[in-house]
């Protein structure tokens, strides 16, 4: 299957069109379009109508929260996966306080400072503080599977409790939620565990108060049609002020402050005042890592579980013949594992946790869909709908299906186009780009909990419905491994 063209060339190798599309009269377009966004078509339909209406894969609407949190949503929307990789291409296009879209949280949520995912690659900021994350993940790489394995088995634990209790369920979502939370601090604070902390089992808590309150204007609860106005009007009018989250991420910050000092005392050796180092820790522990996985495990589940039975037996297989002929579960082991990585690949691919990307266009540029050229000039907000460009048609066959086996052989070729950590997954962060920090590290976590829930399991049973971050996933059964 043919490559879609490069989406940042000086010279178009299309013809010039304009941008097809508008942003409605000032104060009430945008309202209209986030109405339509939100609660008159969602999402998907959102973007799809337009493209319809328009022919086009690139196209001019509003982007939420809009007024009054937003002074401008106006944006240019790229939906497709040729014109999607602009949004990697740092001589192009700038991400200073760009990383929630047309608005930007108070720093008053980060300590005062304008930390690392809000920066832009030219400022000196970005590079020492990615640096300072690479650092603590190249410092940490022997402990990841180790300790990752530990904190699952606490996890598993706690899901079977559940699902043999008087409920006869398991919440999957808070049990591997509190797990993501529990490795990160202990991979973070010299495996400290939290409960022997002030925090307690409060941390989870402390970061979804935290989070909700930065990324409220961005979301819907879902909640009857006669509540939607009333639901806009209340998250979108003004910002959650700081206050409300103020005591739970004072007391995530002293804890972090007290029990990474190793780390802190690294980030001062690179010349990063502790205090700000601190700040910019708790963010990527709370926002990138804490949130980024509570939300990836059930993705997974979902799609795995929705997959049915005879992938289920596939993945339990083939983690249970490598694992016993490696003797035991390493990273040697874990490479030779195509099925479970096609499968998380897939899950990345078809339902990314992170649909959204922002950035301004640093100078007059082109960007090229499959069919067009477009000019889009200095300081215009672009946005892309990660969905429509990991799942184009153009390029993935069956794009909104759940092929298993898709990245198995030369469907590794296609990995350049699951673009979920901010960048092409045959590429790697570094400190001059804005790609995730973690993302291998993500991957490698994803990894380990398809395997270390098919040693456990045969197959499951499980219900889901779509809640404001992604599915929120009940177990209802397990089968015990009958094998290993």
């Amino acid at each position: 299957m043919a490559s879609p063209p490069s989406s940042s060339v000086n010279k178009p190798s299309k013809s010039l069109k304009q941008i097809p599309g508008n942003y409605g009269l000032p104060f009430f377009g945008p309202i209209s379009d986030r109405h339509d966004y939100f609660y008159h078509q969602g999402q998907d339909k959102f973007f799809a109508t337009r493209i319809k209406q328009y022919n086009s894969t690139v196209i001019r609407t509003n982007m939420p929260p809009g007024p009054f949190i937003s002074s401008n949503s106006k944006v240019i929307a790229l939906l497709d996966g040729a014109s999607f990789p602009i949004l990697f291409d740092n001589t192009k296009v700038e991400k200073r306080n760009v990383l929630d879209g047309t608005f930007m949280p108070s720093t008053n949520f980060t300590g005062g400072y304008r930390v690392c995912a809000y920066l832009d690659t030219t400022e000196p900021n970005h590079t020492i503080h990615k640096q300072f994350f690479i650092n603590i993940l190249v410092s940490k790489k022997e402990t990841f599977v180790p300790l990752f394995r530990n904190t699952l088995s606490e996890s598993f634990r706690e899901l079977e409790d559940q699902l043999y209790g008087k409920n006869g369920e398991a919440k999957f979502n808070d049990v591997f939620g509190a797990g993501a939370f529990n490795f990160m601090f202990r991979l973070l604070c010299e495996n400290k565990d939290p409960l022997d902390t002030k925090l307690g089992s409060e941390g989870p808590g402390l970061f979804d108060k935290w989070l909700l309150f930065q990324l409220a204007p961005l979301a819907t609860l879902g909640l009857p049609k006669i509540f939607n106005y009333i639901e806009d009007f209340v998250i979108r009018t003004v910002p959650f002020p700081f206050w409300l989250a103020k005591s739970g991420y004072k007391k995530l910050y002293e804890v972090f402050s007290e029990e990474a000092k190793t780390l802190l005392d690294e980030a001062e050796k690179l010349g990063i005042e502790r205090s700000e180092a601190c700040h910019n820790l708790v963010f990527m522990a709370g926002f990138n890592a804490y949130g980024g996985l509570k939300n990836q495990f059930p993705v997974i589940i979902k799609w795995v579980g929705l997959a049915g039975e005879n992938l289920q037996r596939e993945l339990a297989d083939e983690v249970r013949t490598v694992v016993k002929e490696e003797g035991g579960v390493t990273l040697n082991a874990l490479e030779k594992m195509t099925l479970v990585k096609s499968v998380i690949y897939e899950a990345m691919r078809i339902e990314p946790a992170v649909p959204y990307q922002y950035a301004k266009a640093r100078e007059d540029l082109v960007v090229q869909s499959h069919d067009a050229s477009f000019e889009i000039k200095k300081g215009e907000m672009i946005f892309g709908y990660q969905p429509f460009a990991t799942k184009d048609p153009r390029i993935f066959e069956d794009p909104e299906v759940f092929v298993a086996r898709r990245f198995v052989g030369d469907g590794e070729k296609l990995l350049k186009h699951v673009v979920w950590s901010n960048g092409p997954e045959t590429e790697e962060p570094s400190p001059e780009n804005k790609q995730c920090p973690g993302k291998n590290l993500v991957v490698l976590l994803c990894r380990l909990f398809l395997v270390e829930f098919f040693l456990r399991y045969d197959t499951f049973e499980f219900e889901y419905k779509t809640v404001v971050l992604g599915p929120s996933v009940t177990i209802k059964s397990l089968t015990k491994a009958s094998t290993y």
